[in-house]
């Protein structure tokens, strides 16, 4: 599998020429925990990714005096551009280049290196980071996946006022369904789905939405009860979640009690 990666390092503002930031340089450096360097792998590890590229082999005696030297000297310089490493790897899964590889996983543990740029603006000491450009194709699909599978939700949803009803009962708690015209409810749903298409995407497909949208106006009526997260119909926990209230509900034992509160429900709507 190919794939390349670039360690990008914070950019600081600066009032030098663009052509000398271009040259500058700034090096990610061996760092110690324990008064040992910091290691990519664990002794044995070490001894598979590391033989062959030390000056004595793995069962060397002087092993683990080369090993240490190996992880104190490492140092990673990082051009303004970034440095790209090479961590393909080929069908039996082994490292394609082998240097680049154990940079990359070092680098992957090191505590100034974050896992993406908006994670190292916003963590103290995190000064580069490791940009995977395959990664962000990745995720930019998968979002409009999300945008494109709540579209298609939104078009069965707004054939059925009543499924309009229950995601915006789920979706907007300021908002009251039965009080909007059909026009008035598809125009919010369409507002609350590109503002949150995941969100919408969940409630949308959720087999419990009736279910659960009844028990928020419920709640909102007072028929039900909510003390933090656990919903309680008179002195009895229905659960201590959402999730578990539904789970209870519908549960066949308990049929009759869910026909006796959507009972009070639509005698407190009427």
């Amino acid at each position: 599998m190919i794939k390349k990666v670039i360690l990008r390092r914070k950019e600081t503002k600066s009032f030098l020429p663009k052509e000398i930031q271009l040259e500058s340089r700034m090096y990610l450096s061996s760092v110690y925990k324990d008064r040992q360097p910091l290691r990519a792998f664990s002794a044995d590890e070490c001894k598979k990714h590391l033989n062959g590229l030390l000056d004595v082999g793995a069962d060397h005696v002087d092993w683990p005096k080369h090993e240490k030297k190996y992880w104190a000297e490492l140092s990673i310089n990082v051009p303004f551009a970034g440095v790209e490493l090479d961590i393909s790897t080929d069908e039996d899964g082994n490292p394609v280049n082998q240097e680049d590889w154990i940079r990359y996983k070092w680098a992957q543990r090191h505590p100034h290196v974050a896992n993406s740029k908006k994670e190292m603006d916003s963590q103290f000491g995190k000064r580069f980071y490791i940009l995977d450009p395959g990664q962000e194709v990745r995720t930019k699909n998968n979002k409009i996946q999300v945008l494109k599978d709540a579209d298609k939700e939104f078009i069965k949803a707004s054939g059925s006022v009543d499924k309009m009803k229950h995601i915006v009962k789920l979706m907007s708690n300021t908002t009251n369904p039965d009080t909007l015209t059909k026009e008035e409810l598809e125009n919010l749903l369409y507002e609350l789905k590109n503002a949150e298409p995941a969100k919408f995407l969940k409630f949308a497909t959720d087999k419990d939405l009736e279910l659960k949208a009844q028990i928020e106006e419920m709640v909102s009526l007072e028929i039900l009860r909510k003390i933090g997260n656990q919903i309680i119909y008179i002195d009895e926990i229905l659960g201590d979640t959402m999730k578990d209230a539904v789970i209870q509900l519908n549960d066949k034992k308990n049929s009759g009690k869910l026909m006796e509160l959507r009972a009070k429900l639509k005698e407190a709507k009427s």
